[in-house]
């Protein structure tokens, strides 16, 4: 299993907005995606800024290829970040998850 996780940087006047538009948008497209296991949108606000990071868990480079294309490192964006982010990370990190445990 592989876990991809991905930063971004909002004014904090906008973090609601945004938290809402990845709930909407984002969680919904990541678990479209065959071989995604799971979704967390965290969040820590910081005086005028706020941060968001979201830890996906992949069953393999392939399944996070048919999300984010033969670059698997590259950060991919939506057309509505540009409303909400103040920069563009071009990369995202992953990691390789050697204990998961889910109680549910």
């Amino acid at each position: 299993m592989i876990c991809r996780i991905w930063h971004g940087i909002t004014p904090r006047a906008k973090a609601d907005a945004y938290a809402a538009f990845l709930e909407r948008r984002a969680v919904p497209d990541y678990r479209s995606v065959s071989g995604n296991r799971d979704v967390a949108v965290l969040r820590r606000d910081e005086a005028e800024l706020t941060h968001f990071l979201t830890v996906t868990h992949w069953d393999s480079e392939e399944s996070i290829r048919a999300f984010a294309g033969d670059e698997l490192l590259k950060a991919r964006y939506y057309p509505e970040d540009r409303d909400y982010l103040l920069e563009f990370e071009p990369l995202v990190q992953h990691f390789v998850v050697t204990a998961f445990e889910h109680s549910g």
